[in-house]
C-alpha cells in the first residue's frame, strides 16, 4: 500500500528515442581494477574470489590477473561486489526532480529505479522522460505507463464508474502512446480511487495494449487484505488473458482473516505458473506497509463507525496505525490512533472519522504507517524463487524502506535470520528483477556487462532507518559504480551523476 500523487506536468515534448542519453563530458570513467573481492555474479551461483577491471561503462575483465601499471586499483578483501540493485517498485518520481543525487537511493546500492508504479505515472510520459535525460540523476531510471493516469487523462473527474468501450479504446491508445515514448509496461493500483472503479475487462484491453509492444504489468491488485485471494484470481486472469507477463508488487497479506495463509497463496501463484503465465512478484522486508489513510476502509464508507471499527479490528486494532503525516494537523504526526482516541477522551472510531472529517474539509488525507503483515508470511514469500527484493519506496518516504530495504535483507534476512544465502539474495536485488524488464546487461556481473556495480561489506552490511527516523543511511555499503563512474564512497555522495534513462 502506498499513497499516489497525481502528476500533470505542464512540459513540451522533445522527440528524442526512448534510449537517447544526453552525455555529461565532465563524468568520464577511468580503468578501475578492483582486486580479492568476493563477486556475487548475480546469478545465484557461489561466491567467488576474483579481480574485476571496469573501463568506461563496462566490466572488461573478470579472473585472476595483475592490475597494469597505473590502473586504478581498489582493494576489496573482505568485501561483496554485486551488480548494482535493481528496484523494480520505486516512488522517487517527484523526488528525482528536487534530490537528482538520491542518497537514500545510492546509499543502499540501488543503481536503478522502475518508477510510475501503483497506476500513477508522470504525464505526458514523452516529456517527462526528455527532462530526465537533460537532468541525469546518479542512478538510472525506467518508467511504467500508470493505468490510473490514463484513466484520468480520459475520464477526468468522472472516474467513478466503469468506462466505456470508446473510452477504453481511448486509454489504450494512450497506452500505446507512452510505450513508443519510452514507457516498459503498464502498472495499476486497483485499491485506489481512480483504479478501483475499472471493470477487469477494461484493464485487461489496456494491458494487452502494453503486451503488443512488448511491455509487461505490474500491479498493486486490488485487495491486500479480506479479498486478497479474489483478488489474486483476477491479476492472474488480467495476465493470462492479455498475454502478458505479470509483477505482483508487494506481495502481502494484511489483515487478520489472511495472516498464516502464505502457503495457500503461493499454491494459487504456482498453479498458473505451471499453466504457462509468466509470474514474478516483489516484497519488502517490513511488517508494515504506509499508504493514505481511506485504504484501510475497503467499502469507502469512511464516516460509518461499523465500517470504521471493522477496518481497525482488520489490521490488529487502533495500535497497528500511526499516523506519520497531516498538514491540517501536525500533532498528529507520529501518533497511533488509539494513542490520539485516549489523548482526547474518544473511541478510536471517532477519531478515525475525526481525522477523515478534518482531511476532507482540507481537500487532502492522512499518511499512515499500518504494521499489519506477520512474519511467517513475509519469511514464505521471500523463500520463493520468484519473489525479488523491492522497497515500494522511494526519496523523501517516510516508511524507513526508503533508505532502508536492501541492506535490511542482506543483514537481517541473510546475516542474522539465514532465512536466505547472500548469493540468493543478490540474485533477488540484481538479475531476477532484470529478468523481468528484459535486461542482458544489467543486474549480472560479467564480461561486457554494464558497470553498475556495489561493494558492500557482508559482516556489517545493516539498515539504520527507523520508524521514527524513517532517512537514515545504512552502513556497509562501501561503494557503488553506476555506469563505471562512482557515485557512493565512504559514506556520502560522490556528486556525480551517470545515470541514464534505459530503454524498452
Amino acid at each position: 500500500m502506498f499513497r499516489t500523487t497525481w502528476l500533470s506536468p505542464t512540459l513540451l515534448f522533445f522527440a528524442l528515442a526512448p534510449n537517447c542519453v544526453l552525455a555529461r563530458p565532465q563524468e568520464k570513467s577511468a580503468t578501475i581494477v578492483i582486486i580479492n573481492a568476493q563477486v556475487a555474479d548475480g546469478t545465484g551461483g557461489p561466491l567467488r574470489k576474483a579481480n574485476v577491471r571496469i573501463s568506461d561503462d563496462r566490466i572488461v575483465t573478470i579472473g585472476e590477473f595483475k592490475p597494469k601499471k597505473g590502473e586504478q586499483t581498489i582493494d576489496a578483501k573482505g568485501l561483496v561486489l554485486a551488480p548494482g540493485f535493481i528496484d523494480i517498485h520505486n516512488h522517487a518520481t517527484e523526488g528525482l526532480e528536487k534530490d537528482p543525487l538520491a542518497e537514500t537511493q545510492i546509499a543502499q546500492g540501488i543503481t536503478t529505479v522502475i518508477l510510475g508504479p501503483d497506476g500513477d505515472s508522470p504525464w505526458p510520459l514523452g516529456a517527462w522522460l526528455d527532462t530526465r535525460r537533460r537532468n541525469p540523476a546518479s542512478l538510472n531510471l525506467a518508467v511504467l505507463v500508470g493505468h490510473a493516469t490514463v484513466r484520468e487523462q480520459v475520464l477526468g473527474k468522472d472516474f467513478r464508474r466503469a468506462s466505456t468501450p470508446a473510452e477504453i479504446e481511448k486509454m489504450s491508445q494512450l497506452v500505446g502512446q507512452a510505450m513508443h515514448e519510452g514507457a516498459i509496461g503498464l502498472s495499476s493500483g486497483l485499491e485506489y480511487d481512480m483504479g478501483t472503479y475499472s471493470t477487469t475487462d477494461e484493464v485487461v484491453a489496456l494491458a494487452s495494449a502494453a503486451a503488443k509492444l512488448h511491455g509487461f504489468y505490474m500491479t498493486h491488485i486490488r485487495d491486500e487484505a479480506d479479498l486478497s485471494f479474489q483478488a489474486l484470481d483476477e491479476e492472474i486472469a488480467i495476465g493470462e488473458r492479455a498475454h502478458i507477463p505479470v509483477e505482483h508488487s508487494h506481495i502481502k497479506l494484511g489483515t487478520v482473516s489472511v495472516w498464516g495463509k502464505a502457503q495457500p497463496y503461493i499454491r494459487v501463484i504456482e498453479a498458473a505458473r505451471l499453466r504457462g503465465l509468466d509470474f514474478l512478484a516483489d516484497c519488502y522486508p517490513y511488517d508494515a506497509w504506509h499508504s493514505n489513510i481511506k485504504v484501510l476502509v475497503p467499502d469507502k464508507q469512511y464516516e460509518d463507525p461499523k465500517s470504521v471499527a471493522k477496518a481497525l479490528s482488520d489490521v490488529g486494532g487502533p495500535s497497528h496505525v500511526t499516523i506519520v503525516e497531516f498538514a491540517p494537523n501536525a500533532s498528529y504526526e507520529n501518533r497511533t490512533i488509539e494513542e490520539l482516541a485516549t489523548q482526547r477522551g474518544i473511541s478510536p472510531v471517532e477519531m478515525f472519522i475525526r481525522i477523515i472529517r478534518e482531511g476532507d474539509a482540507a481537500n487532502t488525507e492522512a499518511e499512515v504507517i499500518g504494521q499489519s503483515m506477520v512474519e511467517r508470511d513475509i519469511q514464505a514469500f521471500y523463500q520463493q524463487p520468484w519473489v525479488m527484493v523491492a522497497s515500494d519506496g522511494g526519496i523523501g518516504s517516510r516508511h524507513p524502506r526508503g533508505a532502508g530495504t536492501f541492506p535490511r535483507v542482506l543483514g537481517l534476512y541473510v546475516r542474522e535470520k539465514k532465512w536466505l544465502s547472500l548469493p540468493e539474495a543478490v540474485h533477488k536485488m540484481t538479475s531476477l528483477p532484470a529478468q523481468r524488464l528484459g535486461w542482458k546487461d544489467r543486474g549480472v556481473l560479467r564480461e561486457g556487462a554494464f558497470a553498475d556495480l556495489v561493494l558492500f561489506n557482508p559482516a556489517t552490511v545493516i539498515d539504520r532507518s527507523t520508524f521514527q527516523k524513517p532517512f537514515e543511511l545504512p552502513s556497509g555499503i562501501e561503494k557503488v559504480f553506476v555506469n563505471g563512474l562512482l557515485v557512493w564512497d565512504a559514506g556520502k555522495a560522490t556528486g556525480a551523476r551517470p545515470g541514464r534513462v534505459l530503454p524498452n
